[in-house]
Order: structure tokens, then sequence, then C-alpha cells
């Protein structure tokens, strides 16, 4: 039953397309069955059944946005046309309660032989507008797309930058109640995207409901009140941006298919290149004396510490574990709030359950809501950690910092992964937001950093 909170309903869609080899198979499939079948025959099938989409659903409340992510293929494109109704859907059924505008793609409604004001009054007329309604609308539609003169050249001389400023303008500007935006404002600069979600952020304080696909998963956590998950045409999990965005990154960077096979592959391509450096990285990893120094307070006890935060959402392979961490701050050991503009450190315990060539340790902080502050690893840096980890051993890893933050909750993830013969990395032990920290009051600066910026006068 429909709701009228509701302004997108989706129950049980599934797509299912019909893929054929060649033209010819295309042509046998429009005649011999329908002679199989006055005949009395099985009809004959000529195609494959591709199913883009199976089951889809999720509801869109007034005045909400809900973003999707998933792999490329994963049916985000075709679930977004089912809902604008350029496809139809092979089972189910969509309710949407409310006048609907959708960059589906670029020049998706524009004739190219048209120039661009032309194509506004098209598209706007498209959508409902009257020509005394689009007059109204037109110059500050012209004022959001920036285009210049080019507004009265034919679009198919239009750069994909100028089509999608044109495109947003039209859609954005005449007040939709459902505005659907599928990945194209990634062709936008940058500041065109900040106008962009500037003007989305009024849309949806003024009542407009948006659907949001992008692959920029910062943009999900930014914009987003729900997110839905689609992999291979399933919808994985519906829920909050932040979760649904953990999710995504474990499928692009860290299941995958035959990931222990590959594991093992490594495995023994290392432990035959490299037997006689087990040795000497022993004692080079006994001989660090910083390591020696934080060995001692390093026990094993990860979410025993204070700062743990234990709905942490962790995944990998377990090949390497980050086992336990340490914070201090001037003398402070776990300190509950970090003083701004000190230093702190933060260790980290790695053992190695199997074998790993060059692990590569990551680091990152983030605001509550998900926003990534700063995101840095070893090989980025240049550190390397070791040239192998060795089954059994353990090491330590150190991080230092100016805490530089702005006052409030912000959460730790790491990170320990390695790289394939394939050069693909192999995430082994991610923890992500599993340390929660508290930054104090600074009156210095608002934002999220301290950039250090000093003001100066001169006569």
């Amino acid at each position: 039953m429909s709701s009228k909170e509701n302004a997108i309903e989706i129950h049980g869609v599934s797509k299912c397309f019909q893929v054929y080899e060649n033209p010819a198979r295309r042509l046998k499939q429009f005649i011999f069955p329908r002679i199989d079948r006055a005949l009395g025959k099985n009809a004959r099938v000529y195609h494959e059944d591709f199913w883009a989409l199976r089951d889809i659903s999720f509801v869109l409340p007034k005045g909400q946005t809900m973003g999707i992510v998933g792999r490329n293929g994963s049916g985000k494109s075709t679930l977004l046309q089912i809902i604008a109704g350029t496809l139809s859907p092979s089972t189910g059924s969509v309710n949407v309660n409310g006048r609907v505008a959708a960059l589906l793609e670029l020049g998706a409604g524009f004739n190219s032989d048209f120039t661009g004001r032309e194509n506004v009054y098209l598209n706007a007329s498209l959508l409902g507008l009257t020509k005394e309604e689009t007059d109204n609308k037109l110059d500050d539609i012209l004022s959001f797309a920036d285009i210049g003169r080019f507004i009265d050249s034919p679009v198919r001389s239009y750069s994909s930058g100028m089509l999608v400023r044109l495109a947003f303008a039209v859609q954005a500007q005449i007040d939709p109640e459902i505005l659907i935006v599928d990945e194209a404002l990634a062709v936008g600069d940058a500041k065109f995207q900040a106008k962009c979600f500037a003007r989305l952020k009024k849309l949806k304080e003024d009542g407009t409901s948006i659907l949001f696909v992008s692959h920029a998963t910062e943009q999900i956590v930014t914009h987003c009140d729900r997110a839905v998950l689609l992999e291979s045409g399933v919808a994985q999990a519906v829920g909050k941006p932040k979760d649904i965005v953990n999710q995504y990154l474990d499928i692009l960077f860290g299941k995958k298919n035959g990931g222990n096979d590959e594991r093992q592959r490594v495995d023994e391509q290392i432990q035959e290149a490299a037997k006689g450096e087990r040795e000497r990285l022993a004692r080079e990893i006994d001989n660090k004396s910083e390591e020696s120094q934080f060995n001692s307070l390093l026990k094993g006890n990860y979410s025993e510490r204070p700062n743990y935060n234990p709905t942490e959402y962790r995944w990998g392979d377990k090949a390497a574990e980050i086992v336990d961490f340490f914070l201090e701050q001037n003398s402070s050991v776990y300190p509950p709030i970090l003083e701004p503009g000190k230093e702190c450190v933060i260790a980290f315990k790695v053992r190695f359950n199997s074998t790993v060539f060059r692990p590569i340790f990551g680091f990152a902080v983030k605001t509550k809501e998900g926003i990534t502050v700063y995101n840095t690893n070893s090989e980025w840096q240049s550190e390397p950690i070791i040239d192998e980890g060795v089954v059994g051993t353990e090491i330590i890893v150190s991080v230092k910092m100016n805490n530089r933050l702005f006052e409030g909750d912000y959460f730790i993830s790491v990170g320990i992964a390695s790289s394939n013969t394939a050069g693909e990395i192999i995430p082994h032990d991610r923890r992500y937001d599993s340390i929660h920290i508290t930054s104090g009051p600074v009156k210095t600066f608002t934002g999220l950093a301290d950039l250090n910026a000093r003001i100066n006068f001169e006569n």
C-alpha cells in the first residue's frame, strides 16, 4: 500500500534483459517461437536472460536524500531508469509521488541541433512547465549554468562540462518534488560541484526528495540521510550512509571470489623468494628501541583499551592482525581529551598469522559523520614497515602527529594490507572507526583542521 509520506516506494523490483549473441539469433527469436507455438510445440529460445536487478525494495521518505552505491555494473543506472519511468520493471512495483526531474546521463533529453536556450525550453516543457513559467525562471537557469555566449550555440558543440551545467541548471531550478542524479556531477569542476551541492541542500530544505548515485563515498556520507548498497543487482543493505559506505568499501577492496587461493599462491611465492631474509628481519625488529619501549605496553588487548570503539567495522583475511594500540599525549596514557596543538603518539601491535610480503600500514582520521580529515599509509610515505612479515612474529608500528583538529569527536581507522603479484591490494585487517578520540576546545579557528595560517598587517 502506498503512503503519502513517501516520495518513492520500491517493492520487489526485478529487471531482466534478453541477451543475444548476434542479430541472427534475435531474428530467430522473433520468428521461430511463434511457429513453434502455432504447431503446438515448445517454443525455442535463442537468448539468455540477464537479471540486472533482483527483488529490490526500499522507500524514500519525502524531504530526504537517498544515496545509491555499488560497483560498475551493479544495477544502479537500471534502477534509476525504472524509477524515472524510462524503463519498465520485469516484476515488482514502483510508486512515485511527485514530479520527477532526472539527470541520468549527459545529454539526455537534449536535441543536439538545438541551441542551449532552445533546449532549456524543451526540457522545461517535458517537465511540465509552461512557456511563461520557463520565461520567469530563465535568468536563474542561465545564471546557474554560467556558460556565457554558448547558450545560443548548438549543444553538439558543448563540452561534457558545459552539457552537465546546463542540464543540472534546468532540473534544479524548476523546484522538482523528486530529483534523481546519476553520477552526472562527476564531470563538473570543483566550483560547479560546490554550487550544485549548495543547490541540492537548498532543494532538500524546501522539501525536495533526492536520489543520488555517486562513487565518491564521502559525498554519500555528507549529503544523504540513508543509503542503498547494490551488488550484482541485489540490494545488499539499506541503512545509515556511514555503515553502507563501509560495506561498499568492503566489496570494492576486500572480499573477492578466490581471495584465499590468491593469498595461498602469494604466500608460496614469498616463502620461496625470501627464506634467507627471516633471521635478519628478526634481529632488525629486536634492535629497534622504540618498538621495545612499546612492546611491554601492548599485550594484545585492543578491545579493552579506554578509547576503543565497540561499534568499529572490521574485516580482512587475518593473514596479519592489528591486535593492540597505545595512545599517549604529554605523558597521559589513553587521554580522554587530546590537548590542541600538542604531539600525540599512537602505537599499534601487528601480529602475522601468515607470511606477508611488504606489509602496508594505513591510518585515517574521520569526523563522527564519516568525513575523512586525514588519510595516509606507509606506501604513500615511502616508509616500508619491513620487507617480510614472518609467520608467528609481531611488530610495533607507531604514528606521531600534532593534534591540529578542531574541538569535537573523531574516529581513527587503521589497517594492514599487502599487494599480490598482480598489484592488487589484499586487505588483511581493516579496523574502521575503531579508536575514539576527543579534541579539546580551541579559540583560534573553526572548521576541521588547523592549517596554522597567520594574519599579518603591514603599513
